[in-house]
């Protein structure tokens, strides 16, 4: 018969895994932010150059 008390993976804290994830989530916000940018700023000079 199955062991009622095993848990997958070991035993986890909900709260280190949601700060992991609010850390994770705002370090991609801030790539997704100076990704734009920099897509902007190409356009932008492309435009200059090539308009």
């Amino acid at each position: 018969m199955a062991d009622p008390t095993f848990e997958w993976g070991g035993t986890t804290d909900n709260a280190a895994i949601a700060a992991d994830r609010a850390r994770m989530w705002a370090s991609f916000t801030k790539a997704s932010q100076w990704g734009i940018g920099a897509v902007i700023v190409l356009l932008v000079l492309i435009y200059l150059i090539w308009g």
